[in-house]
């Protein structure tokens, strides 16, 4: 049954809180004039981030956290693990497929193990450009075979947010494929990019920079994929997928992200194939928002979106 604590809209979005005005008014301020992303050295902006340098605030590291080699010695995951865990929940960084590392959601991760009861297993997948599609699916692929052969009985989720959440998706349908998908309890998929020939919320937004807009996320896609024809692949776009048998999943969005269609869309074709799906929108979050969780931000739906996840997920512990 759905979680009634969780915030599902049906047939209306409502008004954004004043805190979540406040917040936006401070954020375009601070996004104006600053040169788009793809006029600025990748491995500096990256560097930049890692120092917490970014416009996206970073969580981590945390000495809570350790690497650990896969079993095959070809990739690694970042792992916080619970004395008592009822569950893993294996989580797949966003960042565009370009920026981004597991060691920079320590903190966000840490706090998801105490309030749901889980052993957290972060993927270090391969980034974009200098590693093309399907490099960072492989990767997230073997790092969610490892958690469940590691899990023992435990149940295993899978989530992730923007990239993270399309990873998450596209892993979910490779794991159909390999006759696995019965091993996921269920699936967190926040503001993920769903459909990269692009929905119709990303292709109307335009060039305002609320964190993503239609060219920044144009250039993402175009350093993960080798032409346009590629986003035609259902394993590429999950949006286009069949389906069938997919586990229980929360979706989350707010109505500012350019990615906004991509979560509706999906919701309600997770819906209509016959899987569970849940549903939550909050009115004004621009993407990532869930991001600016630190008090001085004062944005109350950045710690809402977070229970929420806590919540699904120690509900189907």
């Amino acid at each position: 049954m759905p979680d009634t604590r969780l915030r599902t809209i049906l047939t209306q979005f409502g008004a954004p809180t004043a805190e979540t005005l406040r917040f936006n008014a401070t954020l375009r301020e601070k996004l104006q004039g600053l040169p788009p992303p793809w006029e600025v050295d990748i491995d500096l902006m990256r560097a930049l981030r890692a120092e917490g340098k970014g416009i996206l605030p970073i969580d981590g590291p945390l000495p809570d956290a350790e690497w650990r080699v896969l079993d095959d010695g070809a990739g690694r995951i970042r792992l916080i693990e619970h004395s008592a865990p009822k569950g893993v929940y294996v989580h797949i960084h966003g960042g565009g497929w370009t920026f981004g590392a597991p060691e920079q959601f320590d903190g966000r991760n840490l706090r998801l193990s105490k309030a749901a009861d889980v052993t957290v297993v972060s993927v270090q997948y391969r980034l974009a450009p200098e590693h093309k599609w399907p490099t960072c699916a492989d990767d997230c692929e073997a790092a969610v075979l490892w958690a469940l052969e590691h899990a023992g009985d435990l149940p295993v989720f899978i989530g992730g947010e923007s990239a993270g959440g399309h990873l998450a998706a596209a892993s979910l349908l490779r794991l159909r494929e390999k006759g696995l998908l019965s091993r996921i309890r269920a699936a967190v998929l926040i503001y993920g990019c769903f459909d990269l020939r692009g929905a119709p919320a990303l292709r109307n937004w335009g060039d305002e920079n609320l964190i993503l807009s239609t060219p920044i996320v144009d250039w993402f896609i175009n350093n993960l994929i080798s032409g346009a024809a590629q986003a035609d692949d259902p394993l590429v776009s999950p949006l286009l997928a069949d389906l069938h048998d997919m586990p229980p999943a929360l979706f989350c969005v707010g109505t500012l992200d350019p990615l906004v269609d991509d979560t509706l869309f999906m919701a309600e074709r997770w819906r209509a194939a016959g899987a569970e799906s849940q549903l939550a929108v909050w009115p004004g979050g621009v993407h990532a928002f869930d991001y600016f969780d630190r008090p001085e931000f004062e944005l109350p739906i950045a710690l809402e979106l977070q229970e929420d996840v806590a919540n699904f997920i120690r509900a189907r512990l």
